[in-house]
């Protein structure tokens, strides 16, 4: 990835890229950061659907939105699963870990899957960092994402959150139900 190659995919000079972005890492830093912003507002969409609605399966509901970014944005992928990673872009990735993490432990409250609390939030973070893990590999084996390790993914979440202790204030439409543990999509 070169300014010269960016400026021509962009139809545009080096010169106006320069009169923005004073390097490549710049450009990376800035491409980088609308990414985490964009699964953020998906993470917030997950949540306000997830507070109005009750899922069968949360972790296919889940992977299957992150899926379907991953593969609306093939310059994801490529910045992601590629060398431009600089030390603060993966800081940022560790901190947007930690935003959607969040964003599982309030998907798994308002589903009446999970108590609100420590315990719950550090096991959400163990369940992306697992997840986020398996995707990026199953998206280098193809540019879709690998279906096998796709299917694996979902049913490694699925067994754990299956795990988390039911929440005292359960979900209004159906207050007994346990996290199901259905094994196909």
């Amino acid at each position: 990835m070169t300014t010269t190659r960016i400026a021509r995919e962009a139809g545009t000079s080096v010169g106006s890229l320069y009169r923005y972005f004073p390097d490549r890492d710049a450009i990376v830093s800035a491409l980088a950061l609308r990414f985490l912003d964009a699964f953020e507002d998906l993470m917030d969409e997950v949540v306000a659907a997830a507070s109005r609605e009750r899922w069968d399966d949360p972790a296919a509901v889940l992977l299957d939105a992150f899926v379907a970014r991953w593969r609306a944005e093939p310059g994801y992928r490529a910045l992601w699963l590629g060398r431009h990673l600089t030390p603060p872009l993966l800081d940022a990735d560790r901190e947007n870990n930690r935003i959607l993490a969040d964003g599982i432990r309030r998907i798994l409250v308002a589903q009446g899957h999970a108590d609100d609390g420590e315990d719950t939030a550090r096991r959400c973070l163990v369940a992306v960092l697992c997840a986020d893990a398996v995707l990026h590999e199953a998206f280098r084996i193809d540019p879709d994402g690998d279906p096998r390790l796709l299917e694996d993914a979902t049913v490694l979440l699925r067994s754990y959150l299956a795990t988390f202790a039911p929440t005292s204030a359960p979900h209004p439409d159906d207050p007994s139900a346990p996290l199901p543990t259905r094994t196909t999509r």
